[in-house]
Order: C-alpha cells, then structure tokens, then sequence
C-alpha cells in the first residue's frame, strides 16, 4: 500500500433550498411527499413545454461559486447533456458545460500535514434527476420512479485531483457542507439525498508527478462515512489489481454498505459521450460587475473568519472555537449570550463551556434563559457556599453508586443525588440551581 499515493478529486451534488424547481414552478419541497405529486408538463419533458430558469437558484449557484474563491462568469449558458437517463423523463439533462457559472476557485482544509487549499475546477448548475426504487410487486422485479426530486436545482462543485487519502476528501466534504449551510443556501442534508459525493479514486506510485491514466468513479454516497470507507476500499482494491501488473477498469462503482464494498455498475462516460450542446430553449446569460457586488455584500461571515474572530476576540482555545463555529445559529447563540452575559459579568469561557458541554437546546432554550440558569447557579454557590459545598461533598461520598450510574447515563441519579442534597439542606436551596452544579461538578 505504501508504494502507491491515492490521488482523490470530489464531484458534490448539493441541491439548493429554492421554494420551486430549477426550470418550472413546481414545488421543490419534495421530501417525503407522495410519489409523482410534484411534477408537470415541464419538468416531465413533454412536447410542446419550455423552461424558464430559476432566478434565485442561479444567484446561490453565484454566491456558492464566490464564497469558494471562484471565477464568477459574467457570461455563461445552459447545455443540453445527452444521456440515457431513465430517471429523467426527457430523456437529456439540462446542464452546463464550457460556460459555467463559475470556474476555477479553491476551498482551504485542516489536514494532518497543516492547512492547504484543494483547486476547485468548476461549481456549475444543473437539475437533480427523479428517484428510482428497486422493488418486488406480484413476485416480479421491478424499477419504480418518482419524478418529484426530477429537475429540482442542483450545484455540482468538481474539485481537481488533489486529495491524498479519504480523511481528506471527508474533511473536504465535511468544509463544504459548513460554507453551504453558513450561506444558507441548501441544508445539504446527506440523509434526505440534498448532498451527495462522488469521490473520483485512482493510484500513482509513491512519489510520482502525473495522473495516473485512469480513474474510478464512486456514484452517489450519502454519508461522510461511507465515502471514508468507500474511499478505503478502493484504494485498497486498486492497489491490489497494480499489484498483478495489471491497470484497473475505468469505470463507475457505487457503494453496497450491507457488504462493506464498492460494486462495478458502469463504464466511465467521457465528455464526448454525452454529446453536449447549448439548450435551444434557454437564452445565453450576461451579468455585470454590480450585479455580482451585490451579490457579495449578501455574503455573511464565513466559517475561517468566523474562527479568526472568536480566537482573536475572545481569547479561547482553537478546540472550542472549532466547536462553537461548526454551526453558524450556534456561534450566534454564543454570541448572543455573550452580550447577555455581559451585564452579569459572567466570564466568556464559562459561557462557553456551558455551550459546549451542556449542549443546550438552541431551539428551545433562549440566550437569556440560558444566562439566567448560570446565574442562579452562581447565586447558589455564593450564598452559603462553604455550607452547600459541605453537603454536596458528604452527599457524594455516601452515594459512589449513584454518581457511577450518572456517568453511564441515568437521568435518574442526578435527580436522586439533588433530593438528597435539598432534603440535608432542609429545603434551602433550589433543587434546579442543585441539579446544575451537580453536572458541572461530575461532567
């Protein structure tokens, strides 16, 4: 395995959160809704229908492509992507080719050797093709299709071959999926097929400067799990097949997680095989400098910058800071409780940590409700504190079993130990000021 190098690029399939289609006005909001509900003449492909492009979808496309240091177009065009699809009912996809939204760009990653940035060859947009089910009816195999997801908008960012094992492209994947929900612009949620991966997995010899002459395509994973795996595998297979002096099969492969292994499905298509040409029934696009600034000034602080300017800002670790900015509605939580806190003089750390470990409904639980519990936990430990710490401590002592079941999960103990603490307090503590400190002290 050392003697071969894994070169990996990423194709990533991220449908965008437009309330309608990519070139017709049926819903796009198609997640577990009846089969064949969402369709219509249009996105059906039949005779006589013509698209119209979606605005809103071609400006995300637009600020995905800036957030990711791309070559925004000012001109650009749809094609017409000739294929047998059965899971597109016009039987072509409407996509881009040598005119994308946006070209050459690059994404920066953490990696075990430091940072580095991975090129971006192309983030182009295209619809998402309909859903096919494999299934059993009346003893026979059939194939049943579901043209709801069919012509939703659809980003497909390509990278250049430039990742070097599959904790990298998962870590890529992983920083794509941040910047895409930081923008807002899709939930990419690879559980509901919004986001999908394909790795391209080919080998060179250790050591060697060009691409090898083939590559494997790995169709469709919906986890960033399976695409490690599926990644593995592959390499692992290849380097088997060089091992014999023979070169692997360009071709497509998908993933079967039941067998914990990649199953050939295709030959690899080329770009001539799918016969491009511009889609007649859309006009070519011109856009302008202005067009695109404002577009820019809709960007929001993304995750980079947003971690600058907490470890910059609030002096905290780079650890908790990786934490508190995965998520763009918890970095505001924190920052919100924050300017809350503040009044109290509660420090930024505490905070933090509350965030981090506690792990609190953002959803629920309001910043002020949140500083209003830190404080009271506060005003428990300074009234009576060493009376209270006397009582905790002997409470604790007598009950090692009920503090071992905390720690294995059970609810239950901390609401055993909290009784017996306000019953040895005669009532006067609060049992839910009690019931915090317990977890700080046992977390």
């Amino acid at each position: 395995m050392s003697s071969y190098q894994p070169i990996i690029g990423l194709e990533v399939h991220i449908e965008l959160s437009t309330k309608s289609k990519m070139f017709c006005w049926c819903s796009a909001d198609y997640f577990g809704t009846d089969p064949n509900t969402h369709t219509c003449p249009i996105c059906l492909g039949l005779p006589g229908a013509m698209p119209k492009a979606n605005e809103l979808a071609i400006k995300f496309a637009q600020k995905l492509g800036l957030a990711l240091n791309c070559q925004v177009q000012l001109s650009s065009k749809f094609d017409r992507k000739n294929y047998f699809y059965p899971d597109l009912a016009k039987g072509f996809q409407i996509s881009q080719y040598d005119l994308p939204f946006s070209g050459k760009g690059h994404l920066e990653i953490d990696t075990s050797t430091g940072r580095r940035a991975i090129e971006i060859t192309r983030a182009h947009l295209e619809e998402d093709t309909g859903k096919l089910t494999h299934a059993v009816v009346e003893g026979e195999k059939v194939t049943l299709i579901d043209f709801n997801r069919s012509g939703v908008p659809l980003m497909e960012v390509v990278s250049e071959p430039q990742m070097n094992s599959a904790e990298e492209a998962k870590t890529y994947a992983q920083k794509l999926q941040q910047i895409v929900r930081y923008l807002e612009i899709s939930d990419a949620d690879m559980e509901k097929g919004s986001m999908r991966i394909e790795p391209n997995v080919s080998l060179r010899k250790a050591g060697g400067k060009s691409l090898p002459g083939y590559k494997v395509e790995l169709k469709n994973i919906n986890s960033f799990k399976f695409a490690q795996a599926a990644i593995e595998y592959e390499i692992k297979r290849q380097a088997e097949i060089l091992n014999r002096q023979e070169v692997p099969t360009q071709e497509t492969r998908g993933w079967n997680e039941q067998k914990s292994q990649t199953i050939s499905q295709r030959t690899k298509e080329l770009a001539h095989d799918y016969r491009y040409f511009p889609e007649p029934d859309l006009v070519p696009f011109v856009f302008d400098q202005n067009y695109f600034d404002e577009i820019k000034r809709g960007i929001p602080e993304l995750p980079d910058k947003k971690t600058e300017r907490f470890i910059r800002e609030y002096q905290l670790s780079a650890y908790d800071v990786e934490i508190l900015t995965r998520d763009k509605n918890t970095a505001n939580y924190f920052e919100e409780a924050l300017r809350v806190g503040k009044k109290f003089e509660i420090p930024t750390k505490h905070i933090a940590n509350v965030i981090i470990n506690k792990k609190p409904d953002i959803e629920k639980v309001l910043p002020a409700e949140l500083i209003e519990g830190i404080v009271s936990a506060r005003k428990a430990a300074s009234i009576g504190q060493d009376e209270l710490e006397r009582i905790m401590r002997e409470v604790l002592d007598k009950n090692p079993k009920a503090i071992e079941d905390y720690k294995k999960g059970k609810e239950n103990a901390i609401m055993f130990l909290t009784g017996q603490i306000v019953k040895a307090a005669s009532g006067k503590v609060d049992a839910k000021k009690v019931t915090f400190l317990l977890k700080e002290r046992l977390k």
